[in-house]
């Protein structure tokens, strides 16, 4: 089990308990916002909270055997991560392996098991960026030592877009900026990668007609309330029948299939409806104290290594409930992301479990208590 060591290498315990116990509320949010669509789909109410509590169960034992195993040792793992990151996304568009959903390859399926490797992708970066600078922290004085990490940031990125994927693409575009920033890159070199990023995000996007179709919805939902607007009215109705204290546990409306996606990317929104503004606070509020915690951890890691890794994992997260919250509250364009250990889908929870054991672990190295 996951305890206190002492004093002296107790580590941040508030970690797991905290990951652990959003990942239980995700358990319990997925039976919520799915049992009437399920039952309708595959008919069992709880076809999609025993998958998610498989997942749980899993991304325990996997943060359990994490925050034990000497994080140190990833350092040597960078190169393989990257190269099995790479080879799992290209493995998406290999017929009779790649799974396709709604128009979009992102997952691999064997065996009646579906993985979506983006969501490894993402941790595989923090493992070989953290390694790749912590070796020679001197790297990060030139801009021609950073592009083995720009080099892997936009591979990732060209194999996630065409999946295609454009909120994941957003994520590791984001936390290779972070990576860089924690890393202590130079700001005109900063500067340098972050404006061609900045002139490639309206390309992307008039490159794709359900993008601009997307933006469109985002800009006036009205003038399509039963095409591209219509997910983003039904998120709407849900946030804002919530009220101050909400409708009540179990008690959503809009899950009765109005709302597309309630399980996973529009979970936030049953949320919103059942508990309310209050509900949603107190969850943010969860939500940032880990993030707070995680940071902690970061600046009292032993070594660079442990900081940066650390702050790679915070980072992903933080991203990712960030911009799941702008998008089921209409802030930026609609676009598919999960609530990290909320959301239904048992890649995201387990690597978001195992990636809080890593943290954890570089806490207790470094006395985060």
């Amino acid at each position: 089990m996951i305890k206190p060591l002492g004093k002296k290498r107790g580590g941040d315990i508030f970690i797991p308990m905290i990951a652990v116990s959003l990942a239980l509320f995700g358990i319990l949010t997925v039976y919520s916002a799915s049992n009437y669509s399920a039952r309708n789909d595959y008919g069992d109410k709880f076809f999609y909270v025993k998958k998610q509590a498989i997942g749980v169960c899993i991304g325990f034992i996997a943060m359990i055997f994490t925050a034990n195993f000497d994080y140190g040792k990833y350092k040597k793992l960078g190169l393989p991560a990257v190269i099995s990151g790479a080879v799992l996304l290209a493995a998406v568009f290999i017929p009779g392996v790649g799974v396709e959903s709604y128009g979009a390859k992102r997952w691999i399926g064997f065996a009646g098991v579906t993985i979506q490797p983006s969501e490894i992708a993402k941790f595989a970066f923090v493992i070989f960026t953290a390694g790749y600078f912590a070796k020679n922290p001197e790297r990060v004085n030139k801009f021609s030592t950073l592009l083995p990490v720009l080099g892997v940031g936009a591979a990732f990125c060209l194999l996630i877009i065409i999946e295609p994927n454009m909120s994941i693409t957003m994520c590791v575009g984001l936390l290779m900026i972070g990576m860089l920033f924690a890393a202590g890159v130079k700001p005109k070199h900063l500067a340098a990668i972050l404006i061609p990023i900045a002139l490639a995000v309206p390309v992307l996007i008039i490159a794709e007609p359900y993008r601009l179709k997307r933006l469109s919805a985002f800009l006036d939902p009205w003038a399509s309330p039963k095409g591209e607007g219509y997910q983003l009215l039904q998120s709407l109705y849900a946030l804002g029948s919530g009220g101050f204290f909400g409708v009540g546990l179990f008690n959503s409306r809009q899950k009765f299939e109005f709302l597309p996606f309630s399980e996973s990317d529009f979970i936030l929104s049953v949320i919103g409806e059942e508990l309310g503004f209050v509900g949603v606070v107190l969850l943010f509020a969860v939500t940032g104290f880990l993030i707070y915690r995680g940071i902690r951890a970061a600046l009292r890691a032993k070594d660079l290594f442990g900081c940066l890794i650390a702050s790679g994992i915070v980072l992903v997260y933080a991203i990712q409930v960030v911009i799941n919250a702008l998008v089921v509250s209409g802030s930026i364009p609609p676009t598919g992301l999960p609530l990290p250990l909320i959301s239904s889908g048992n890649t995201s929870v387990i690597t978001f479990l195992a990636a809080f054991g890593v943290l954890y672990n570089v806490s207790k190295s470094g006395d985060a208590n």
